[in-house]
């Protein structure tokens, strides 16, 4: 019995002595938000500017998610799934503000099988139902006219993509949207630095021949290899970096909301 009462001394008195919790200002809630990348090649990882943009130009206080596909065209990314995917990224609560970077129009181009829009009447309204169901899901939908192709014939940039990117300007005008015009800006500077610089911006060397596997593609390596090849539309480390810190520069501009969460450099 006494080494029971004495028990219970001890304990009364380590609780009497413990130290009060301490006290300071209340914790402030985070206010995140989110930057979401649709589109094709041009944007995604390992081809495209996204990851240098996800990866370099945004601050802490932005989840930045790329759901940029290869290959795909403003009807392919939504007739496969990825659009739903994308959708569900912008209905996740917690952020202050979710907005939905929206760039297409290589893969609508003719000549590509089972993914070519008209672009008179295709296109655009897939363009429009993207802002729509955008909006509708509580995000802020910012087209992106599409990143222009590095060929040159006769000394001159080949604008192939014009029509397209002047397509995404007139819906953008039409439905009110915010517009980061990526072609106009990444035209005039692959023509004012000439074909030879602009060839530094592919993931190869001029010359060089295709390396690795194929994309996803497994094998004895525990890792997918990845493709790389000298081409005039993807880009390698260098023409990421670039054109990633221009649709940062660009899109503060026409979003000023966004000016704080991104570096442009």
């Amino acid at each position: 019995m006494m080494g029971l009462f004495l028990a219970t001394l001890a304990a009364a008195a380590i609780q009497t002595a413990a130290p009060a919790p301490a006290t300071g200002p209340p914790v402030q809630p985070i206010r995140a938000s989110k930057i979401v990348l649709v589109g094709d090649s041009t944007t995604a990882v390992a081809g495209g500017w996204g990851g240098a943009f996800c990866a370099d130009h945004v601050t802490s206080f932005v989840a930045c998610v790329n759901l940029a596909r290869g290959g795909r065209s403003s009807g392919s990314y939504i007739a496969e799934g990825s659009w739903a995917l994308a959708l569900a990224e912008m209905k996740t609560r917690g952020f202050v503000k979710t907005w939905v970077l929206i760039q297409f129009g290589h893969n609508d181009q003719p000549g590509k099988p089972g993914r070519s829009t008209d672009l008179a009447t295709q296109f655009p309204a897939n363009l429009r139902r993207y802002v729509v169901e955008t909006r509708a899901a509580g995000a802020i939908p910012v087209l992106v006219t599409p990143l222009t192709r590095r060929t040159f014939v006769d000394g001159k940039l080949v604008e192939d993509l014009a029509p397209w990117a002047q397509s995404v300007r007139v819906v953008a005008r039409e439905m009110n949207v915010p517009l980061v015009d990526l072609n106009v800006g990444s035209t005039a500077a692959i023509n004012a630095m000439g074909e030879a610089e602009a060839d530094g911006f592919a993931q190869l060397p001029k010359g060089s021949t295709p390396t690795g596997g194929v994309a996803g593609e497994v094998n004895d390596n525990p890792f997918a290899q990845r493709r790389l090849a000298f081409d005039r539309t993807h880009l390698g480390r260098k023409g990421a970096d670039y054109f990633a810190t221009m649709v940062a520069r660009e899109l503060a501009s026409a979003v000023p909301d966004t000016r704080p969460l991104l570096f442009d450099q």
